[in-house]
């Protein structure tokens, strides 16, 4: 194997290690909640703002993160959502009150929303279309898949064995890591775009856009859907989008040149890539809230009966990149999106007086299958036929894209049981009831994205090693 061969897979090494810690940090503060909430003397009502304000940067932030990296340098805006990222975990991990641990989340929030699209178009620019950039975003797609397991799994050993303030802590020494060896393994690359324009007014819209969108998803559940502060926020939302496609398609150096959505590949994984997103991180928060509270286990317990998924997630990624490899995305994406819409099926039997076998660790295989064959070709199909030059921009979509879907596929889940446990009266078999009709909604995103898989990658095909525009190196 030569060294430059070797070098390629250091690079995806070091920057899937930031990559993953930003996909871990959306569930690993789940399992956290009621100690944070004991040891913080916060409401509950407050308290969920852990998790929310994250969700609300790291949506709204990622368009952007991702165009920055195109424009300025791939390795510099890395870099500075590393640093962003890991001080603001220290900062979570030292928190003495509601209001520094939830603002430390905001910033932990915007940088991973730099780290992740930046990272991903240092991926998609070091391996060329074919086989080994298959191998590579099969990985990419498994660290994304299984993330989220792993992140409750890890935070229920942390917060049982060392307190909940190491689930911040421990993202330092590894962002310390990276931080060490990135000037000396990653090389610097950009877009040679012919202008250093950088949109100001169209990257302030679709941030506020996007922020906006993911707040008032968020809240939903709390103050209502048909509340006018829901449907004002959704609206206002919606008109600043608006106000950004209308700036974008004037505009002469356009933050989002929207002809990228020419490429059907790309558009069919964002589609697919949204639905993913709202199936896979709802059915974590969902069961997450089913043992936990139905079923009375610990947070380690809790952490530790995800191991099942994301552990045969990691044998799993590498039989979908072959498939992909030597099928295409169509076939194994419509597999996926179907094999998730089984296993979610099979969560809305779940008994008050449940058991980890039989009733969780069958279903519990069967997701990963599902999930990885879900998240491997979504990652390959939204670089298919992308110029080296737009890598950052369709990085920015598709992150933007699942971390949307998964606040809003949390928000439409919460709604439901909340309301279904409510006209029981909070019951225990009135939660369980509410969790069978969350996963049967659930159901029906993985049958809506199988459907998307379908029809928008027909003629897809798995791309062949070729030359193709190689991105720009400076030194």
């Amino acid at each position: 194997m030569s060294e430059k061969h070797e070098r390629k897979w250091l690079i995806l090494a070091v920057v899937g290690a930031a990559f993953f810690m930003t996909i871990l940090d959306v569930a690993i503060v789940t399992v956290a909640i009621p100690s944070i909430q004991k040891d913080l003397n916060i409401a509950e009502s407050t308290v969920q703002w852990t998790l929310t304000a994250y969700a609300i940067t790291f949506g709204g932030f990622l368009l952007l993160g991702g165009r920055l990296a195109d424009l300025i340098g791939r390795r510099i805006v890395f870099i500075v959502g590393l640093v962003i990222f890991t001080l603001a975990s220290l900062a979570c991990g030292l928190a003495g009150s509601a209001g520094v641990l939830i603002g430390a989340r905001a910033v932990q929030g915007v940088g991973a929303a730099i780290i992740s699209p930046a990272a991903l178009s240092i991926v998609t620019t070091t391996f060329r279309e074919g086989a080994d950039r298959n191998k590579a975003l099969g990985i990419w797609g498994a660290l994304g898949g299984s993330g989220a397991a792993v992140g409750v799994l890890l935070g229920g050993v942390l917060t049982k064995y060392f307190g909940w303030q190491w689930i911040f802590f421990v993202n330092v020494p590894v962002g310390a890591l990276v931080f060490a060896l990135t000037p000396s393994i990653v090389p610097e690359s950009r877009a040679e775009l012919g202008h250093r324009q950088f949109d100001a007014l169209g990257a302030c819209l679709v941030t506020a856009g996007n922020a906006l969108f993911v707040y008032a998803i968020a809240k939903a559940p709390e103050v209502g859907w048909g509340t006018a502060r829901t449907i004002g926020l959704l609206i206002a939302s919606v008109a600043i989008i608006g106000g950004f496609v209308w700036w974008e398609l004037r505009g002469r150096a356009p933050l989002v040149p929207f002809s990228i959505f020419r490429i059907r590949t790309l558009t069919g994984a964002n589609i697919v890539g949204f639905l993913l997103g709202a199936v896979t991180y709802a059915n974590f928060f969902v069961l997450t809230l089913y043992v936990q509270q139905t079923l009375h286990w610990s947070a380690l317990r809790t952490g530790v009966t995800f191991f099942a998924t994301a552990g045969s997630a990691i044998i799993w990624a590498g039989v979908a990149q072959a498939l992909v490899t030597r099928y295409g995305p169509r076939p194994v994406m419509t597999a996926g999106m179907l094999i998730l819409a089984v296993s979610v099926l099979g969560y809305t039997r779940l008994p008050v007086d449940g058991h980890y076998w039989p009733d969780l660790l069958p279903i519990y295989l069967i997701f990963a299958v599902g999930m990885v064959f879900g998240f491997v070709p979504v990652s390959i199909a939204a670089f298919i036929g992308v110029p080296l030059h737009q890598a950052g921009l369709a990085s920015g979509l598709m992150n933007t894209s699942q971390q949307i879907g998964g606040a809003f596929g949390v928000a439409i889940s919460s709604t439901i049981f909340t309301s279904k446990a409510r006209d029981g009266n909070f019951s225990p078999s009135a939660f369980v009831t509410g969790y069978h009709w969350a996963f049967a909604a659930l159901a029906v995103f993985a049958l809506l994205g199988a459907a998307a898989a379908y029809v928008t990658m027909r003629g897809a095909h798995a791309p062949v090693e070729q030359e193709v525009e190689q991105a720009p190196v400076l030194t």
